[in-house]
């Protein structure tokens, strides 16, 4: 996937009348969580706050996390998960899950969080109407990790993904391992053999284990319609979850454990091949009530690569056997199976297949609902956040400055807020920004449309002999001659 090596940043596109507007949060590389307006204008930083992902709570309120292990010894590992202030004060912090004893550190307790947490009050972690999340007290649910070793999916050290529940004082009151649902989750016997073999060990070494789920989203279902007409696999206190490395979407019961709803690893089935293949997802959540679409499921579809299998071209040896190479939101009611509204590269404007790359993160991303029906999405591997409306209209798009060790401006997940959840600040003024015409805009000093020459084709004969007209901007055509 090309891309140019001058672009600009900011934002860059902005319908007042169409957008829903607020403030808009991300962790700016290495620098901090940062709140921006609707022109993109930075109207807040919390320096050194890592995001993974980085929420803003009512009050000016922030959560993410202080420090991360070191990766030599836990792959995606946040020591803790702190809410802190709007002066960067911390005012909670979990960090008891585990007694870390790394070589060459001093023993210390971490939370091992990653990728996800919700804070009770909000299922799932951004606006909804009359949904807010507390910020003095409630549960907090926490994707986390744990080693694990479990003979019957592999003879290597696993990396696990656990999702627990911890009181406002840090107490564990609830912990699910997905570890011990082997069986549930509808492996069957080539994915097997290949997750035995390499649980997806990746570059780890020993002490990290295989990230064999790689779990990305968690959130608790919350209230809808679904289980309000009596469907149990709803219950607003299960929790949701996907995992990217194994294409599975997946609802746990919170009293028994188990899985009462799937999607994935395997779309071939007739009842889910309409879906075609989910690949890589991430963010994939119920929209909660009170937005529209609400019960459905929204995901981010990467794309990419992901699964176990049998092997094929792209896959030799069975692991990451499914393909693709664009990306895709999708809104799924979770009973029919039925989308019910999708943004893919034919919605976004580009020619498919031929030009569907150019709707492309194959990780990280997210997509979020807003109340007037708009969804926000991030295009995290570009560093892009763009809001589009139900018809698929561009209406706000951003794209961050900020890059990290890696030369990339990756945005891990954006989260757009109303401005009253933010009192510290005056309501900004809201100016339009209107699109650039691509084709027509220069840098100044560079050479605009057109040629100073154009070369056509005379006709065919001419053509073959080797015989051009070439006609001035300015001056008609001249003569064609005899080239010999």
């Amino acid at each position: 996937m090309g891309h140019p090596t001058i672009y600009p940043t900011g934002t860059t596109v902005y319908l007042p009348e169409k957008a829903w507007s607020g403030y808009t949060i991300f962790q700016a590389a290495e620098v901090g969580a940062l709140l921006i307006d609707m022109s993109g204008k930075e109207v807040h930083l919390w320096k050194g706050l890592r995001g993974f992902p980085n929420k803003i709570l009512p009050g000016g309120f922030v959560t993410g996390s202080t420090k991360e292990r070191d990766p030599k010894y836990g792959f995606q590992d946040e020591a803790d998960l702190v809410q802190v202030d709007w002066d960067g004060n911390v005012v909670w912090r979990f960090n008891r899950y585990e007694l870390i004893q790394d070589p060459g550190y001093e023993p210390e307790w971490m939370a091992r969080a990653h990728h996800d947490y919700q804070r009770e009050g909000n299922p799932v972690g951004y606006y909804a109407p009359g949904q807010e999340p507390k910020t003095n007290g409630g549960r907090t649910l926490i994707l986390a990790h744990k080693n694990v070793t479990k003979p019957e999916i592999s003879d290597k050290l696993l990396l696990d993904d656990t999702i627990i529940e911890v009181d406002w004082e840090g107490n564990v009151i609830w912990e699910w391992a997905v570890s011990d649902h082997f069986e549930e989750l509808g492996f069957d016997e080539a994915a097997r053999n290949v997750l035995f073999r390499d649980p997806n060990g990746r570059h780890f070494g020993n002490d990290t284990g295989g990230d064999w789920m790689h779990i990305n989203s968690a959130s608790w279902v919350g209230p809808n319609k679904f289980y309000d007409a009596g469907d149990e696999r709803f219950h607003p206190d299960n929790v949701i979850w996907d995992a990217r490395e194994s294409n599975i979407i997946a609802i746990t019961d919170r009293q028994t454990g188990k899985i009462v709803w799937q999607l994935g690893p395997d779309y071939s089935k007739p009842e889910v091949k309409h879906l075609d293949w989910i690949i890589g997802q991430h963010h994939a959540h119920i929209i909660p009530k009170g937005l529209p679409g609400e019960g459905n499921l929204l995901v981010f579809d990467n794309g990419g690569w992901a699964g176990y299998g049998l092997p094929n071209p792209a896959s030799p040896f069975g692991q990451k056997n499914a393909v693709r190479d664009h990306s895709r939101v999708l809104e799924i009611n979770p009973v029919t199976l039925q989308i019910e509204w999708q943004y893919t590269p034919t919605e976004a404007g580009y020619l498919a297949p031929l030009d569907s790359y150019r709707f492309y993160s194959p990780y990280i991303s997210s997509a979020q609902r807003l109340p007037n029906g708009n969804t926000l999405i991030t295009e995290g591997a570009d560093g892009r956040v763009f809001e589009v409306t139900s018809s698929h209209e561009l209406v706000w798009e951003y794209v961050s400055p900020y890059k990290n060790k890696r030369n990339s401006n990756m945005v891990y997940r954006a989260y757009r807020v109303p401005y009253e959840w933010v009192p510290q600040l005056p309501k900004p003024q809201e100016e339009a920004i209107v699109p650039i015409d691509v084709a027509d805009y220069r840098v100044p000093g560079a050479a605009g449309r057109g040629a100073s020459s154009v070369v056509t084709v005379a006709d065919t004969r001419s053509f073959e002999e080797g015989a051009l007209c070439v006609a001035s901007t300015d001056e008609k055509p001249p003569t064609q001659t005899d080239s010999n």
